[in-house]
């Protein structure tokens, strides 16, 4: 039977549009971090990398190189962590500067994938696609553990007032955010559906409030 995540695994990739509490164990990831405006050309490159690798993965069969266990599977979506340099965090101005973003992308790998199938599959991909990002790929167990999350509706440049909604609910569980950082799941293709109709996860960890 075919894996697919939007079926077997909607706690984490299809919450409904009000926060909730989960608990995200260890999952596998090819992962790539850069720095800058992510409405910039340049950004589409890191996309396209990883999106290169996943593919080659799901692929395999079809070039007799498919790793022990291979089942059918649905590709996972784009997945990225976001922050600010300290130049950022420290701009006083109220307006975000979004070529001081930090980031980090990654499209999470079935649990058949290990860590030298992956290193495998990137050594591959470079004898296909001459690509100097695919220098830059890791691959990377990452357990995200406890947060709060929701399913944003509309622009990227919206996504503040979701986010006070995740920290007031945090807040009525007596926990808070970890830090500014927070993860995004892409499930919409921003060149294919209108703003007000992307559909993004957006994801923080938390901890207990501390005591005064």
């Amino acid at each position: 039977m075919k894996q697919d995540w939007r079926k077997g695994e909607k706690i984490y990739y299809l919450p409904k549009q009000e926060p909730v509490l989960v608990d995200v164990p260890e999952f596998k990831y090819f992962t790539i971090t850069g720095r800058g405006n992510p409405n910039d050309p340049f950004f589409a490159e890191y996309i396209s990398v990883l999106y290169s690798l996943s593919y080659a993965i799901k692929m395999s069969p079809k070039q007799h190189r498919a790793p022990s266990g291979y089942v059918e599977y649905t590709v996972y979506p784009l997945e990225g962590v976001w922050d600010l340099t300290e130049e950022g965090k420290n701009d006083y101005r109220g307006t975000l500067d979004k070529n001081e973003l930090l980031f980090t992308l990654m499209i999470r790998q079935p649990d058949f994938v290990t860590e030298e199938y992956a290193a495998e599959t990137i050594e591959q991909t470079k004898k296909k696609k001459q690509n100097r990002l695919l220098e830059e790929v890791n691959f990377e167990s990452i357990m995200e553990g406890r947060c709060v999350q929701m399913l944003h509706l509309g622009s990227y440049d919206a996504e503040p007032a979701s986010f006070k909604m995740m920290e007031e609910y945090a807040k009525g569980l007596q926990l808070e955010r970890l830090s500014r950082r927070h993860k995004e799941i892409y499930l919409s293709d921003p060149g294919r559906v209108e703003k007000d109709k992307l559909k993004t996860v957006l994801r923080f960890g938390v901890r207990p409030t501390e005591s005064p």
